[in-house]
């Protein structure tokens, strides 16, 4: 399990807490006491599987560095309904600073691994792995994949130098799916991934020499007949228009991959507080 570098992560947190706190937490400053000290819980109020834990300790220990902060759970574990998920104690008015930033980075990332481990059920037993996409919050990429890896899919494409993928508008540039595979593979390029619309499409690309084929937008009668035209010469990854009801029956066409850009793009933050310790 990959965990983002902790420069990246230091580089998200700056730029998080220059968002919210602007030039200072006018709030606290007039309110809390340089001496006043809170002991709270990170509780969540619905079930779901943790993301971004130890980020959130990392923004309280950023404003208030000398709490004693205890995470009770770790990233990837299935919670129920009302586990306490952390303990910190310290500087009042550091813990009120960061707990706005700190709540939405677990509950955005807690959200993605919720979402991304019901498709990763939804398709066990068959053969499909489910991948996510760059459809991302911009500035936020390398923790919403974090995010998904922990919920269970296989992160696809980091950027755009990580692999190779001609898509629609690729084709429509130079005038056919064969057209662009040859000249991707004129240049050098291997591993080479085509996005198909059709079937004819399909034949295109595989004629064309491409290693992998993206079959976009597909019916499930059609993702069967590239399955069967295939024969296995390439993995199939099928994409557009999964949701939670018909990906089983996408992943029972036979297809390698399922790609799901909600994952990443639209999945509902969760609800976790900060509530003060009996």
């Amino acid at each position: 399990m990959f965990y983002p570098d902790q420069d990246t992560v230091r580089h998200i947190i700056n730029v998080a807490l220059a968002e919210d706190v602007g030039k200072g937490d006018l709030t606290s400053e007039a309110i809390v006491n340089e001496s006043d000290t809170l002991k709270l819980v990170m509780i969540n109020r619905e079930d779901l599987v943790v993301a971004g834990l130890k980020i959130a300790e990392q923004i309280f220990q950023r404003l208030a560095p000398d709490s004693k902060i205890k995470c009770l759970v770790d990233d990837a574990d299935k919670l129920s309904e009302g586990t306490i998920m952390m303990n910190i104690e310290g500087a009042a008015g550091g813990i009120l600073t960061g707990e706005r930033t700190a709540l939405n980075m677990v509950q955005f990332l807690s959200g993605i691994a919720t979402e991304t481990r019901r498709y990763v059920e939804a398709i066990a037993g068959t053969k499909a792995i489910l991948l996510d996409t760059r459809k991302t919050v911009p500035g936020l990429r390398i923790l919403s994949k974090y995010a998904s890896k922990i919920g269970g899919a296989t992160n696809h494409r980091m950027c755009l130098d990580d692999g190779i993928l001609i898509k629609d508008n690729h084709i429509a540039l130079v005038g056919s799916v064969s057209k662009a595979v040859k000249i991707a593979q004129r240049s050098g390029l291997l591993n080479i991934e085509v996005e198909c619309d059709s079937l004819q499409q399909v034949r295109e690309a595989l004629d064309a020499g491409a290693n992998k084929i993206l079959l976009d937008n597909m019916c499930n009668k059609d993702l069967r007949k590239a399955v069967k035209f295939c024969e296995g010469q390439v993995p199939l990854e099928a994409s557009g228009g999964v949701n939670l009801i018909n990906i089983r029956a996408i992943a029972e066409t036979g297809v390698d991959y399922i790609s799901v850009g909600r994952l990443t793009q639209s999945a509902p933050s969760v609800d976790i507080g900060l509530d003060l310790a009996n």
